[in-house]
């Protein structure tokens, strides 16, 4: 396991650390994921390469990476709480995975996002290059059947299909 601090503000990769009230309280109000289970939070975790921000010892940010760790990573449900905003610490966490002595071999890195380009072009990511060439499946959980929408671009069956 790996720490990295700066200004009192630590980002730690060790997976027993993680506040999953915290991670859970932000992801289940956030647009990209409202409504998420406590249960779905903690499985992805479990199946991914976490970062925790923290103050001391309260966790205040988080993001996580879908890898391979050879050749492929998706960057995932990066946040930094409300009053820590503003200080450039999403840019740190993320260039601090970038960095990540694991994912040297990386040669694509991908994530979505609707209002954090900046964050990301800070530390080298550009828009998707090629598009034309990429597909995407989209399947919407059960549990995101019921939760309101707020995006424009949602796929989402107003009910449950019949069974």
């Amino acid at each position: 396991m790996s720490v990295w601090t700066r200004d009192g503000i630590s980002i730690d990769d060790d997976p027993a650390r993680l506040d999953l009230d915290v991670i859970h309280g932000f992801l289940s109000n956030c647009y990209w994921s409202p409504g998420i289970p406590r249960e779905a939070v903690a499985r992805a975790i479990a199946h991914s390469m976490p970062f925790g921000l923290y103050d001391g010892d309260r966790q205040i940010g988080f993001a996580r990476l879908v890898t391979d760790r050879m050749s492929f990573a998706w960057l995932a449900d990066v946040f930094v709480l409300d009053g820590y905003r503003g200080r450039g610490l999403a840019r740190w966490l993320v260039a601090t995975i970038l960095a990540h002595p694991e994912l040297t071999t990386i040669r694509r890195w991908m994530l979505a996002t609707r209002d954090a380009h900046g964050v990301y072009a800070a530390v080298g990511f550009t828009p998707l290059d090629g598009v034309e060439r990429y597909m995407s499946l989209r399947r919407v959980p059960p549990w995101a059947l019921s939760v309101p929408d707020t995006s424009a671009t949602d796929t989402r069956p107003s009910a449950a299909p019949p069974a």
